[in-house]
């Protein structure tokens, strides 16, 4: 990830990464691993439904605190199978940024220590049964060239009124079509826009309410 673009960052109490780029805040000020837990675990209706070959996709892997929430949850549900996570990030945090980071999370120190030896080292990404792929680029050319085929998205770019490339209608159309049937997505905003292109390119979307100051979530199934 060195070779790419960096995240350029100002912190909020010396703890909360904020960027530069799109002015906004990587994880909730309430309680971002709650809000993770919150939207995109029980969004996609996970731990329950871990099992099998189980892939997940994700836009935007920022500090990789979804990433890590999700794979503690898969160990601590003692799920089958296997795991593998695919995100996609434009601007690569610094390991040493995404550290500091991470350190507001103790409880997942047993985790996030584990990734960020595994990032400093250069890799591979697995962790027993999990496998993370962090594909570096713009998502919007990026996607359309993996043959990824998710169980369950995580849509967790910058805000659409900051970041709106990251929510167009045809980013959301190469989401569906890489989505199996039955697959779920599940994301932290509601806005009128995204939940229209989801449903045109074949969700069932549904809105829901939000974690702490957020009045609504989305989360959706494949068609």
């Amino acid at each position: 990830m060195n070779d790419q673009p960096q995240a350029e960052l100002d912190w909020r109490d010396g703890t909360i990464p904020i960027s530069r780029r799109f002015d906004d805040p990587y994880f909730s000020l309430d309680n971002g691993l709650e809000e993770t837990r919150y939207v995109f675990l029980a969004g996609n209706d996970l731990p329950a439904r871990f099992g099998g070959d189980f892939v997940i996709g994700e836009l935007g892997f920022g500090t990789g605190l979804n990433f890590l929430t999700t794979w503690k949850a898969w160990q601590d549900a003692g799920s089958p199978g296997s795991l593998t996570f695919v995100t996609f990030e434009a601007f690569p945090m610094a390991v040493a940024d995404m550290a500091t980071s991470l350190a507001a999370f103790p409880e997942l120190a047993e985790w996030s220590d584990q990734l960020i030896s595994a990032l400093s080292a250069g890799g591979p990404l697995r962790f027993g049964q999990i496998e993370l792929q962090i594909v570096v680029g713009d998502v919007r050319d990026c996607l359309p060239q993996t043959d990824l085929l998710a169980d369950a998205w995580y849509l967790d770019g910058f805000s659409p009124a900051k970041n709106p490339e990251m929510w167009g209608p045809d980013l959301m159309e190469q989401v569906a079509v890489h989505t199996k049937t039955g697959g779920t997505l599940a994301t932290y905003t509601a806005a009128g826009h995204v939940r229209r292109a989801l449903s045109e390119v074949g969700f069932d979307v549904v809105r829901l309410s939000g974690y702490g100051r957020k009045r609504h979530m989305t989360k959706a199934v494949k068609r």
